[in-house]
Order: C-alpha cells, then sequence, then structure tokens
C-alpha cells in the first residue's frame, strides 16, 4: 500500500509495521530540533524522576535521562512499535535500570498518584482521545509542584506549512489542534496553574508549561 499523506499521519499516532518503524526513524531525527529548543524552557534536575508520554522512537528519553543523569526517566507509548525502539535505543540506561518503558495509553497512566518531578508530552497531545481528561491524568502523576511540558511543531493559527498541512488533514486523521490561547485554557482547566506558553511561530513550535498547584 502506498505512503500516502494521510497514512503517514495515521502511521505518526500509532506506528506499526514496516512503514511505523521508517516513521519513528524519522521522528526521532525531525523532532531533535524543536525538541531541545522545548526542553530548554524546562529545569530538570540531576535527580528528578521524569516521565515522558508518548516516547515514539525514544530519542527524547535519551535526552532526559542525560539531563537527570542521577534520576530516573519512565516512558509509555501505546503503540508496541514504540515501545521496541524506545527501548532498543535507550539498552544501555535500560539495563542499569535508569529508564523504564511500557505500553500504556495517556487515559490511564499505570503509575501512583504524586510519581514524577516532570512530565513531557513530546509531538503527541494533538492525539490524545480525550484530551481534558488525559490531562487531568497526567497531572494525577505529577507531585504537587511538578511541572507538564507540551512541546510541538504544529498549533492552529502559526505561521507554518507543517501546521497549515496538520489543520487541513486534522478532522481527516482525528487531530486536535488547538490554538495558543485554547492551550492556555486547556490546562486550566485542568486544574493546572502558572501556565507559560512560548512559540516560533514561523516554525509552528509551541511549548506550554504549567504546574500541578502545590496544595494538591
Amino acid at each position: 500500500m502506498p505512503e500516502t499523506p494521510v497514512r503517514r499521519m495515521t502511521q505518526c499516532q500509532k506506528p506499526s509495521g514496516l512503514l511505523g518503524r521508517i516513521v519513528l526513524w524519522r521522528m526521532n531525527a525531525s523532532h531533535s530540533k524543536v525538541t531541545d529548543w522545548g526542553l530548554r524552557h524546562v529545569a530538570i534536575s540531576p535527580t528528578a524522576t521524569v516521565l515522558d508520554v508518548g516516547c515514539g522512537g525514544g530519542r527524547t528519553i535519551n535526552k532526559l535521562a542525560a539531563m537527570a543523569a542521577r534520576g530516573r526517566v519512565y516512558g509509555v507509548d501505546f503503540s508496541e512499535r514504540s515501545v521496541d525502539a524506545t527501548r532498543r535505543l535507550n539498552v544501555r540506561f535500560v539495563s542499569i535500570g535508569r529508564v523504564h518503558v511500557s505500553q500504556a495509553s495517556v487515559a490511564a497512566l499505570p503509575f501512583r498518584n504524586g510519581s514524577f518531578d516532570i512530565v513531557t508530552a513530546i509531538e503527541t497531545h494533538f492525539w490524545w482521545p480525550e484530551l481534558p481528561a488525559n490531562l487531568r491524568e497526567v497531572r494525577r502523576v505529577l507531585k504537587p509542584s511538578g511541572r507538564l511540558a507540551i512541546i510541538a511543531e504544529v498549533y492552529r493559527g502559526a505561521n507554518s506549512t507543517t501546521s497549515r498541512v496538520a489543520a487541513h488533514q486534522a478532522a481527516q486523521v482525528g487531530m486536535t489542534l488547538l490554538t495558543v490561547d485554547e492551550h492556555r485554557d486547556r490546562l486550566v482547566e485542568a486544574g493546572f496553574d502558572d501556565v507559560q506558553i512560548d512559540t516560533v511561530d514561523d516554525h509552528g513550535w509551541i511549548c506550554a508549561l504549567a504546574t500541578k498547584p502545590s496544595d494538591v
């Protein structure tokens, strides 16, 4: 079956088969710059416990493990192919118990309340099936005063070709693209505070940071 634009975008949601392997390789390469830009907004201590939701090909996990050099990094993805790719890329960290990767959905994260200092979501939140409920689930597993970082290279209203193409195909492939203000509104509605959003409009890059209140 030929790789049509819609089929390629669907593979980005849940990679599978040979095409999925190719898509994951592309993700690791193409998302690296926006990931580095976004993570510069996040203070990750060397001893932090971090969760990456939608770990894809695993390169973000590798970056996080280097930043939290004496901590632990967990990754989840609902694609079996992504979980396998992430484990392979991070085999050294996995072998010494500093990285843990499991197959799971953001709708039901397999962790106790208040488990993480930081949760990252790179190029994934626009695929989440029930964004308000999924944000509350992320909030649940964060420690009080823990931070969520949503990083992506598309958002509604951005002046970039990638964002315009994604907006045109969003309904067809099941994406939910938000404007800057809608990102802020959804995070506040999910119970986060101290919401800060930065963008690079001509690239379509967005980084939305939010904090779980300390008294929760």
